[in-house]
């Protein structure tokens, strides 16, 4: 038991050692690479991580549950999209679309609606030792809750972001859908095609079903922990000459498309013509 354990804890640090994959440090560059905010890249990074995490877990169950076994051609194939992810990547970077795209779909701030006053329903007045003190239900935003409300400068019980509704405004509303979207949907084009490697060798050490998907779960919190250190080490150079140095951050941001450009096609050339996805032969071994 204590060597089962001892395996499933290295799991944690070999998926935070997975994050570091030449392929998943470019595609998360290329998405921080005009992110300001460490915090917020943190949460990019943990987004992919999640992605990955979610397609590890159904495509490594699947295998460890039901012994399926994936042709070499659908293997290529789901390893190709992480080819096909980083050309994208590289060119929605390189042409600017993606801020364009960012800008659209992020939601523009707006300001709280304002509380029902003492004259609308739901309002409901008590007598006590202020008499500006009220019951009533009250809105920030799309959250709405009933307390004690006093219009005095300390009658009002807590602060606007000190609520769930305020609290996630404040983790992805600057985000927006796209920022939400964009690393989640890379990150399960990755875990595609990681999963069956990661599932494969996992049933070479743990034969126990339950304890081989705990070994997953467990490794896929490590891609998660260690996916939000990359992406906020890698937000850092980007924030900082995006503050002082806007023409180097540009350079650098265009680095990051034309170096996800290239390795995209290297990608596309080795699983097309080299292990011959665009053959009649194709070869893969899970890697």
């Amino acid at each position: 038991m204590t060597t089962l354990l001892a395996v499933i804890a290295l799991g944690f640090f070999l998926g935070m050692r997975h994050a570091t994959d030449p392929d998943h440090v470019i595609a998360v560059s290329t998405i921080v690479a005009r992110q300001r905010d460490l915090r917020h890249a943190a949460w990019i990074g943990a987004l992919w991580g999640v992605g990955h995490t979610v397609t590890i877990l159904l495509v490594g169950t699947a295998i460890i549950l039901f012994s399926v076994v994936i042709p070499p051609r659908i293997g290529l194939t789901m390893e190709l999209g992480v080819g096909l992810m980083l050309i994208l990547l590289g060119v929605l970077n390189l042409t600017g679309i993606m801020r364009w795209i960012t800008e659209v779909l992020t939601p523009a701030a707006h300001p709280h609606d304002a509380p029902p006053s003492a004259t609308e329903p739901g309002v409901h007045s008590y007598a006590s030792e202020d008499a500006l003190t009220h019951f009533h239900f009250h809105v920030h935003g799309d959250y709405v809750h009933a307390h004690h409300h006093g219009h005095g400068p300390a009658g009002h019980g807590h602060r606007e972001d000190a609520t769930p509704q305020g609290w996630l405004d404040r983790v992805f509303g600057r985000l927006g859908f796209y920022h939400f979207l964009r690393p989640l949907v890379v990150g399960i084009v990755h875990g595609m095609a990681g999963s069956a490697a990661v599932a494969l060798l996992v049933l070479t050490v743990i034969r126990n079903p339950a304890w081989a998907i705990a070994y997953l779960l467990v490794f896929g919190l490590g891609t998660i922990a260690g996916m939000m250190l990359i992406t906020a080490a890698i937000a850092v150079p980007f924030a900082y000459t995006g503050k002082r140095f806007s023409r180097v951050n540009r350079y650098m941001a265009v680095a990051s498309g034309v170096i996800s450009l290239v390795f995209g096609f290297f990608i596309l050339y080795q699983i097309g013509f080299v292990q011959g996805l665009f053959t009649s032969h194709p070869h893969w071994t899970p890697q």
